[in-house]
């Protein structure tokens, strides 16, 4: 990690130590070292510097495109100095999978969020198949997180009282090898087994889509 990455990183735990009662569990599953693929919920807009400040690997994330467009050119410009590159939500980006293969090859630490996008209801969502195909084509190691609490971050009355925060860090994972190319069944079987991975680490309430089935 740079030294300028270091810094920011200070400045954004900072907050979280000062402002909130966050906890992280499972610290002692993140490899120090090699291409890892970090998948996690996605709740509030802080999850982003919370897991900055939370994992003690230096992280590059893949963002909405939007944020690398006008009005958030600047913004784009910024965040892109850190390697983090845009993604086109909902559609196959071809040069987004590209890219993240690239990261991973290069034994770095890269972020997706497999909703795609917030939860408006803290629960999680049927997610994208993106991270199953880069996990596929990379054989990256993934690392689930569960984020809970950061839904309470919102207006200012949070400062004060201080809502407890929790990244639960769970044991990282290959996915089942297969021979051949990935078919749509296989991509979707990939995409459950992430997806499933880090709705262990979230309490019942936060499951949503992945849940245990009740018959």
């Amino acid at each position: 990690m740079s030294w300028l990455y270091n810094i920011i990183k200070f400045f954004l735990w900072l907050p979280f130590l000062l402002f909130t009662r966050r906890r992280v569990i499972g610290k002692e599953n993140i490899p120090s070292q090699g291409g890892l693929l970090v998948v996690a919920n996605h709740i509030n807009l802080p999850d982003v510097p919370l897991l900055v400040a939370s994992l003690n690997r230096g992280l590059i994330f893949m963002v909405k495109k939007e944020l690398f467009q006008p009005p958030f050119s600047f913004l784009g410009y910024l965040i892109g100095k850190f390697g983090n590159f845009p993604v086109h939500r909902g559609h196959f980006d071809r040069k987004a999978l590209r890219q993240a293969k690239e990261i991973l090859t290069d034994n770095l630490a890269l972020v997706i969020f497999p909703e795609g996008m917030r939860s408006r209801n803290g629960r999680l969502q049927r997610a994208f198949p993106g991270p199953a195909l880069i996990a596929f084509h990379s054989g990256a190691l993934i690392l689930p997180v569960g984020i809970t609490g950061t839904e309470k971050i919102k207006g200012g009355g949070w400062i004060v009282t201080r809502p407890r925060i929790t990244v639960n860090i769970g044991v990282p994972f290959h996915l089942p090898s297969i021979s051949g190319k990935l078919t749509r069944t296989e991509t979707t079987e990939y995409t459950e087994i992430i997806m499933k991975h880090i709705a262990t680490l979230l309490p019942i309430e936060y499951q949503g889509y992945y849940a245990p089935r009740r018959d």
